[in-house]
């Protein structure tokens, strides 16, 4: 079975192309880049608009197969930008009524650690999934994806991303933050968790006040980094702790991070749990952990008519009845 997984929930425009035995023959994207800010809905949704029909041919191409090899459509439902969403799921039921196929609509966030899970033969981690919009620790438990720990605002990905344009930094911002922070030094910024959650506010507040009075960029972009990824370490941990789960996966746009990597693999090695980091082509959002989520929830039995796809912008991942793992 050759499925193919439409990714629109904000910035990306992603189509991935994988086999039910999990091969994946394509992973094709196209990123909306704003002129200045962050992401404009509207400007982004315009982009996937553009975008749709050249992305979907380049993984055909890539895949060396017709559309008509298509079995199976699948689209990222929610959560997300909803006029983002809309340019997907529209895509995806054109696709799915024209090929006379099944279409299944995947929450965003379980195909991150499905993804994760498929790239690095982890079976039951603990996942810390962060990204520009969200930031959760969550471990599999009686048929869902439960949520030990959560931010209280902002995604650690948004916060680095809006101390970037404060800084006029580039955009996105990890990536210069990640940079900067190697030529630093520690300054005091908040901590700030709160049992099991986490809230990033204060911290960016704290660090832009720095920055207009003078404070080092390099100092303050160590610091930022010190404090947010201790903070999810420290959290991951005590999931890790409750659950007695022996493995950690780390996955979403800000896995990238070498920094946040290296404390993690510090984590678990002194507490003997596996570690693993998602490949990088699978780190952000992408066609192809759509496709394979929606198989394995097609394979496990879920069928959805096209008056069912209608877009989720704040489905939750531990709303999702995940089947296929019961």
């Amino acid at each position: 079975m050759i499925c193919l997984g439409i990714e629109s929930t904000a910035h990306t425009f992603g189509a991935g192309i994988v086999t039910d035995s999990g091969k994946i023959l394509a992973n094709i994207k196209d990123i909306y880049v704003p002129k200045k800010g962050g992401i404009h809905p509207r400007e982004a949704a315009e982009h996937h608009t553009q975008a749709c029909g050249t992305v979907l041919q380049d993984a055909l191409t890539t895949a060396k197969i017709k559309l008509s090899d298509i079995n199976l459509v699948t689209f990222s439902q929610g959560p997300g930008l909803p006029p983002c969403l809309r340019i997907g799921a529209v895509f995806a039921r054109t696709l799915g009524l024209r090929l006379g196929i099944p279409i299944i609509g995947v929450n965003h966030c379980v195909a991150h650690i499905e993804i994760g899970n498929l790239t690095t033969g982890l079976s039951d981690p603990v996942t810390l999934y962060v990204s520009g919009g969200n930031t959760q620790v969550i471990a599999f438990t009686e048929g869902r994806y439960r949520i030990f720990g959560e931010t209280l605002d902002n995604g650690i990905g948004n916060i680095l991303d809006q101390f970037a344009r404060a800084a006029g930094l580039p955009h996105p911002g990890g990536p210069k933050i990640e940079q900067l922070a190697q030529k630093g030094s520690y300054i005091i910024l908040p901590y700030v968790v709160k049992g099991m959650d986490l809230s990033f506010g204060g911290i960016l507040s704290e660090a832009v006040r720095k920055f207009v009075a003078g404070e080092k960029i390099e100092n303050i972009c160590y610091s930022l980094q010190e404090n947010c990824f201790a903070m999810l370490t420290e959290v991951v941990e005590r999931a890790v702790a409750h659950t007695d789960k022996t493995e950690v996966l780390l996955t979403g746009g800000v896995a990238a991070n070498k920094r946040l990597q290296e404390m993690l693999r510090i984590m678990c090695a002194e507490r003997g749990v596996k570690f693993a980091v998602v490949p990088a082509e699978f780190a952000g959002d992408n066609g192809a952990m759509i496709a394979w989520t929606g198989l394995l929830a097609y394979k496990a039995g879920q069928r959805q008519t096209i008056a069912n796809t209608q877009i989720r912008p704040k489905w939750r991942t531990d709303e999702v009845d995940v089947a296929w793992k019961v």
